[in-house]
């Protein structure tokens, strides 16, 4: 169930971000989204670390699976650029975040 929570945690956020986007290209009704997509973030975060997933592992599925997702999906929506350069930094990230997850197990 925690990590069920996280991952909804992680899509209000990306929804969230996505909202800002639209937002800031002039389209204000898209602030409420924005702000309805973190609070739901964040209380979906919250409610994952009381079911007990630790902070350094919630907090960095969390952001590289953000990154990973905005990224991806600003390419499909927006047209904005992902360079390989850009996926580089992206597997890196994920792969560091992998290897603190393995590291908490023990």
């Amino acid at each position: 169930m925690s990590w069920l929570l996280l991952s909804l945690a992680i899509l209000s956020e990306v929804g969230g971000t996505l909202a800002l986007r639209v937002a800031a290209l002039g389209r204000r009704a898209w602030y409420a989204p924005v702000v309805a997509g973190y609070v739901a973030s964040f209380v979906l975060l919250s409610l994952a670390l009381r079911r007990g997933i630790g902070i350094g592992v919630a907090y960095g599925v969390w952001t590289a699976s953000g990154v990973a997702l905005i990224a991806v999906i600003s390419r499909l929506l927006f047209r904005e650029s992902l360079s390989r350069v850009r996926v580089l930094g992206i597997a890196l990230v994920v792969t560091g975040v992998a290897v603190v997850e393995a590291g908490s197990a023990h």
